[in-house]
């Protein structure tokens, strides 16, 4: 079932799991259950890799490394900063999740998953599910994010909604000296899941919602159920509000989107939402937006997928979550006191977790 590749292809593989330590990157292909996918393990030193599976109908099998290199980064920095004995790795799937999902391309995948023999643990990400999960442990045990009637921990998604919220209170501290949301202009773009048990937690703050997504139909269900206001995909970063949220996909921050933006705070879900992390870092800095480090404030979910690893407790999962509240402002304060942009300081403090640990590894 793994797929071949030639000399030049291996080449630029390699060349850029070296761009940032990557350990081990695995391509799968399954044609008779219509399975095309890439794990990336990025680094084990605080544990075994963990990270969700996204199904996304890629451009290209190029695009799809690139994302799942990014990703699998990401994880590891989300879970050394939350405090989490594991380390970082991601999947995604080449296809439409809403038309080419089914149980055989699922379980096919999770015999791919266990091939690795429990190096990488899978859970849901965009364009997968609970039940989904479900077909993925009919093939290996090594998989989180189950329904509750599994022994699982249920959809992630409140969790993570509730960290990100956390995050942007923790925003607007920093900003105002309240952190206080009421009467704040919030656009969330991206109302799947998260983005609206985000919503959820906004209105209840009596925060002023807007609301965008590429699906017309979530748009409507989530405009009805909560009664916030909407808004068209093209008018996002020409629309005047306090925070722009992005729970979609990543890159939607970057040189041209930040010439437009008017927000004050950017705190969202989505992964990778810096398109140029160097550079769209410093533009930031620069303009004085306040940069919630995306990895940071969107670790509810892998704190969710932990606490079903070690003994599930959503109580328990739900008090680490309000902490991303505690490290935010800390990473706000060494972000001030270097003049450095927020992911730096947050990658600071990520690996220094991981290089103290490791060393205590290799010293026993």
């Amino acid at each position: 079932m793994s797929q071949n590749v030639n000399s030049a292809e291996m080449s630029a593989v390699t060349e850029k799991m070296a761009l940032h330590n990557h350990e081990q990157v695995v391509f799968s292909q399954d044609n008779a259950a219509g399975l095309k996918s890439i794990i990336a393990i990025h680094n084990t030193t605080l544990g075994p890799a963990v990270g969700g599976t996204r199904m996304w109908l890629y451009s290209s099998e190029a695009d799809a490394l690139t994302d799942v290199l990014r990703l699998s980064r990401g994880m590891t920095y989300k879970s050394a900063l939350a405090g989490l004995n594991i380390g970082g790795g991601k999947a995604v799937i080449i296809a439409d999740s809403r038309n080419d999902k089914n149980e055989a391309l699922m379980r096919s995948f999770g015999k791919f998953v266990d091939g690795l023999g429990g190096r990488y643990i899978t859970a849901e990400d965009v364009g997968i599910g609970t039940r989904d999960m479900e077909y993925v442990k009919m093939e290996t045990d090594h998989v989180v994010g189950l329904p509750d009637y599994m022994g699982g921990g249920g959809d992630p998604s409140p969790v993570t909604a509730y960290g990100v919220y956390m995050g942007m209170k923790a925003s607007m501290k920093e900003l105002s000296g309240s952190d206080s949301l009421a009467g704040k202009t919030i656009l969330v773009q991206g109302v799947g899941h998260v983005g609206e048990y985000l919503v959820d937690y906004l209105v209840k703050e009596n925060a002023n919602v807007l609301i965008t997504d590429i699906h017309e139909d979530r748009v409507k269900e989530v405009v009805s159920k909560y009664g916030v206001k909407s808004i068209l995909p093209n008018e996002v970063y020409s629309t005047k509000m306090d925070i722009y949220s992005p729970c979609a996909l990543g890159a939607t921050v970057n040189a041209e989107t930040l010439n437009q933006l008017t927000c004050s705070i950017i705190c969202g879900a989505a992964n990778n939402q810096l398109a140029a992390e160097e550079e769209d870092g410093k533009r930031l800095l620069e303009k004085g937006i306040l940069y919630a480090p995306d990895y940071l404030v969107n670790a509810g979910g892998i704190i969710n997928c932990y606490w079903e690893i070690i003994g599930y407790n959503r109580s328990a999962s739900l008090s680490q979550a309000e902490e991303i509240y505690n490290t935010t402002r800390k990473i706000y304060a060494l972000s001030k006191e270097q003049n450095i942009p927020t992911y730096l300081a947050a990658n600071q403090l990520a690996e220094q977790r991981i290089a103290a640990i490791g060393n205590i590894k290799k010293r026993y």
